[in-house]
């Protein structure tokens, strides 16, 4: 099988396809024929040594793949070969096969194409498990999303669209703003070129009730300044690099809550958690509540370029990697 290999940290242009043997199943684990890999900030941060899990080179990322289970197990029950999967293996998901135990495996949700399915968990499990687990987000309350035109964040429009809610999306420029706008968005700010804090205070009447941050960095406390009294500002993660300190005297001041969103961690200590917000999730596609659009698709040899678009806030949407 081919697959993509980090040999050292560092540029994701150093990555190199090679061939390795194809994967036998251990006790408890299922091969999976990978059909598309989503493509992730956290694959790039990995293979610069930039994550907080810094895996030993010679590795091979790629967190999140859908495909057809090959071969099973010995006492594995429930799954067979030809189904439609999706799974998380965290690393190794770059390539033509994937080992994962079995019970990792989801079942592809609302009837999804393989490449939108494997882009689809991560960004639409976060989305969901920020906004109503966490959040609580209420029909008509106004949210801001930040990076609103990458993966993460085009799912938080499509999902608090479907929750009722009126949605301001960030980004920085034309382009990706009328993305936002095609996915859902009703109003738009370029925060490159206009003041992020008025301008979401103008479009909310005085005051957003929810913020969606995935970025950190300098557009956190803007974004913090123009929540409304009683507000929640989701900490999603810190696409810019940078990780913000948040004034406290603004959060007292507000009377507002700053919740940290850990879905990844959440998911891994309660493993009901994700079949049920899959089942959520299917229900609202199946329901045409939900949009997921198709992914770029590009193969499996352009991982480093992808990667680096990626990095450099190129891409803008959500990129799978097709292996076959």
């Amino acid at each position: 099988m081919r697959a993509v290999v980090c040999h050292e940290l560092g540029p994701p242009a150093n990555l190199k396809v090679e061939e390795r043997p194809d994967l036998l199943p251990g006790p408890g684990q299922v091969i999976v024929d990978v059909a598309a890999c989503g493509v992730n900030f956290v694959d790039a941060l990995m293979v610069q040594g930039l994550y907080q899990l810094k895996p030993q080179p010679p590795f091979v990322p790629g967190s999140e793949v859908a495909g057809s289970v090959a071969r099973v197990g010995e006492g594995v029950e429930g799954v067979a070969p030809g189904d439609r999967v999706v799974a998380m293996p965290g690393l190794n998901g770059f390539a033509e096969q994937v080992g994962v135990q079995a019970s990792a495996l989801l079942p592809v949700p609302g009837g999804l194409d393989l490449p939108t399915a494997a882009c689809f968990v991560q960004s639409y499990c976060t989305a969901l498990f920020a906004l109503d687990r966490r959040g609580g987000l209420r029909p008509g309350e106004t949210l801001l999303v930040l990076g609103a035109a990458g993966g993460v964040g085009l799912a938080a429009i499509d999902v608090a669209r479907a929750m009722g809610a009126r949605v301001i999306a960030a980004a920085s420029s034309p382009e990706k703003l009328a993305l936002c706008r095609a996915r859902g968005a009703d109003e738009t700010i370029d925060y490159e070129r206009e003041d992020l804090k008025e301008r979401a205070k103008a479009l909310s009447g005085g005051g957003v009730d929810m913020v969606y941050d995935p970025v950190g960095g300098a557009r956190a406390e803007p974004a913090l300044r123009a929540c409304a009294p009683g507000a929640r500002y989701l900490v999603i993660g810190f696409a810019s690099g940078e990780i913000p300190k948040l004034r406290l005297n603004l959060v007292l001041l507000k009377s507002c809550q700053v919740v940290g969103v850990d879905w990844g961690g959440t998911a891994h200590r309660d493993p009901a958690l994700n079949p049920k917000l899959l089942a959520d999730l299917g229900r609202m596609i199946e329901a045409g509540d939900l949009a997921p659009t198709s992914p770029a698709r590009f193969p499996l040899e352009q991982a480093g370029r992808v990667l680096t678009d990626l990095s450099e806030r190129r891409l803008a949407g959500k990129a799978v990697l097709l292996p076959r």
